[in-house]
């Protein structure tokens, strides 16, 4: 059974969600918070397995408590839910941290999806909502701070950049003419060398370092 912690500050919103994670599916709601100044007492009481984060709300928004949460040892990873005007504040929870993107009207199915694999440790990054992300990052990126990490192999920096420019394995594969299991182990092996948690992650590093770059 995975436990989720569920932050929105609309009832309604938070009653579907309940509705969705629902015991019989593998979930668990195990907390609820109106706001995002909440987040992290919240976590301490229930120890939450993912925390599914709204990014809108009245004193602290998600990508503040997503930051605030991140910044805390053992914290749990954090879920985005997200509508379509939110591009900054969407690039700010990027950064602060969180594993996952998933616009609020998704089907029941994709948001089970996404959750699980964010609980797992994994990410999951909406494509329409990836898309949106990435252009309000080119259009606030900060020039390189860092040259890429000299362990990269050549094929490692290749990958890299193209999970930057927020392609999905199959079209990294495609791009470079590999298999998708060959594109999965070079991530794996850019994440281990790097330290990094996810593919969010993953793409901040790779804006960092000047391997993506606004209009490309």
């Amino acid at each position: 059974m995975i436990r989720v912690l569920l932050v929105d500050d609309q009832p309604l919103v938070r009653a579907g969600l309940r509705r969705i994670l629902r015991p019989r599916a593998g979930f668990e709601v195990v907390g609820e918070c109106d706001d995002g100044d909440q987040v992290e007492e919240a976590v301490t009481a229930t120890r939450p397995d993912v925390v599914v984060m709204d990014m809108r709300m009245k004193r602290v928004d998600g990508a503040e408590a997503t930051r605030r949460l991140r910044a805390r040892e053992g914290s749990p990873p954090v879920l985005v839910l997200t509508t379509f005007d939110e591009d900054e504040v969407l690039s700010a929870a990027l950064r602060a941290g969180a594993s996952g993107f998933q616009l609020k009207d998704a089907p029941g199915a994709e948001l089970l999806k996404a959750v699980r694999a964010v609980a797992e440790g994994g990410s999951y990054l909406d494509l329409a909502v990836t898309h949106r992300v990435l252009s309000a990052f080119r259009a606030h990126a900060s020039p390189a701070l860092r040259p890429p990490d000299p362990s990269l192999t050549p094929r490692e920096l290749e990958v890299l950049k193209l999970v930057g420019r927020g392609l999905a394995n199959s079209e990294i594969a495609r791009e470079l003419y590999i298999s998708e299991v060959t594109v999965k182990a070079h991530l794996g092996h850019v994440l281990t060398k790097l330290g990094l948690r996810d593919r969010a992650a993953a793409i901040v590093y790779a804006f960092d370092t000047g391997l993506a770059s606004p209009g490309r």
